[in-house]
């Protein structure tokens, strides 16, 4: 009935659906694709989850990755402490074993490399 009367003034169909093409172009790249980013990358975080990882668990408790499964994490929070979460329950990796190698081979490796020092 609407869409009779615009046409009857002039307008057309089109016309009246630019404004709707825009609005969903701009829901896309402002909401959407970000929003798509984050959960990409929040699932590539918790499938390379390991043993020895720091974690911090969406409920704010900090531990060591003692174990997990497919879809279980088991977290070390003190010598004796172990607590069983979802995987999905980890937020963010703090620090990893690998990764804190990785840094430091770098440091060195920079040391090594600083044109300042040279000896004769």
């Amino acid at each position: 009935m609407y869409l009779q009367d615009a046409a009857a003034q002039g307008g057309s169909l089109f016309q009246l659906l630019i404004p709707f093409i825009l609005m969903f172009v701009v829901f896309y790249f402002l909401l959407i694709r970000p929003q798509q980013k984050r959960n990409k990358l929040r699932n590539q975080m918790l499938s390379a989850l390991k043993k020895g990882d720091k974690v911090v668990t969406i409920g704010g408790l900090h531990g060591t990755i003692d174990s997990l499964t497919d879809d279980i994490v088991v977290l070390k929070v003190n010598d004796g402490t172990r607590l069983t979460f979802d995987r999905s329950a980890v937020n963010n990796v703090v620090s990893s074993p690998n990764a804190d190698e990785k840094k430091a081979d770098k440091e060195e490796k920079k040391e090594e490399a600083k044109p300042g020092d040279i000896k004769e």
